[in-house]
């Protein structure tokens, strides 16, 4: 069997100096804001995977329908023998392309987690003896030094990650995914795609709830890291879509006049009665808007694939 090969590129401190800096410029901001990175604790992960199940929220199901019948064709069409997954996680749904990545000799998942990475890379290694595991600990919006691995290589970014980065960071990360692509190389870009209005706010305000217990998480991260003071439940779940922007934003709305202290960073945060918090902007893709931002970054998008009911798409593209 094959060791798992761990890497890290993040410093030990990083992820502690990282959401002090975003908390800081984020709630003295107008308008307040924080990044939707910090809701992944081992709580938020566990409730983004039950909201992964609920009836309303479609993109993963969406994804997995195409991954499960077009993973032969991607295969076919890379050849790939390195396949690397920018923001791996559990690694579920890859496993879907590494069984059809006939030539595969090399997976490496790129995750800040080091705990994730580690439990996933270890289960791959075990159930598949001939498949060298590289993970590299690291934040995949910086740039990345990739391990020396056959080509041609597979970078895949699934799940939809891409609309959580405002457009000027979605042309930055797809330039940096741009420079890791060599000759043969290719991208799978998993994005979803814009549609009724009603449908994609369900799919951010479930019935059940759980979406909203996942968002107001972030404020248990912020207390809990930073010593913060925030009432979860002095704060309402809202998601609603800019159609103008074609993007969904989740926000926490507060239900009173308050003031949030937050010690290890020496802050009093104020908010107003009905103040709103953004924690999350999530894009939905034309695939004429996705081509042209794949081309502005030096990308050619040369297949395309949706779901049954055209929800979500994979595109395959490569260097130009």
């Amino acid at each position: 069997m094959s060791p798992l090969h761990v890497t890290r590129t993040l410093p030990e401190d990083a992820t502690d100096a990282a959401l002090r800096a975003d908390v800081q410029h984020g709630l003295t901001a107008d308008p307040k804001t924080l990044p939707p990175k910090w809701f992944y604790d081992a709580r938020g992960s566990e409730l983004f995977e039950r909201i992964t199940e609920l009836p309303e929220y479609y993109p993963t199901r969406a994804e997995r329908e195409i991954l499960t019948g077009r993973s032969g064709e991607i295969a076919a069409a890379t050849g790939a023998r390195t396949l690397v997954e920018l923001g791996s996680g559990s690694s579920e749904k890859t496993r879907y392309l590494i069984d059809a990545l006939t030539e595969l000799r090399v997976y490496v998942p790129v995750d800040v987690s080091e705990s994730a990475l580690t439990q996933a890379g270890q289960a791959l290694v075990e159930e598949r003896p001939g498949l060298d595991v590289h993970a590299l600990i690291a934040d995949f919006t910086a740039a990345l030094t990739l391990p020396d691995t056959p080509g041609p290589r597979l970078v895949a970014f699934l799940g939809g990650t891409l609309g959580n980065l405002l457009p000027a960071e979605r042309a930055a990360f797809l330039a940096s995914v741009r420079a890791l692509l060599s000759p043969g190389d290719a991208l799978l870009l998993g994005t979803d795609l814009v549609k009724d209005e009603g449908v994609l706010v369900r799919a951010y305000d479930d019935a059940a709830g759980v979406t909203a217990e996942f968002n107001k998480n972030v404020l248990s991260v912020v207390n809990r890291e930073l010593g913060a003071d925030f009432d979860p439940g002095a704060f309402e779940h809202v998601a609603l879509w800019d159609a103008g922007k074609e993007w969904i934003e989740m926000r926490l709305r507060s239900r009173a006049a308050q003031t949030v202290k937050i010690p290890a960073l020496d802050l009093a945060v104020d908010f107003a009665a009905g103040e709103e918090l953004r924690t999350e902007v999530s894009a939905k893709f034309r695939r004429d808007g996705i081509t042209a931002e794949l081309a502005s970054a030096g990308l050619e998008l040369t297949d395309w694939w949706t779901d049954s009911q055209g929800r979500f798409a994979l595109s395959l593209s490569t260097a130009r």
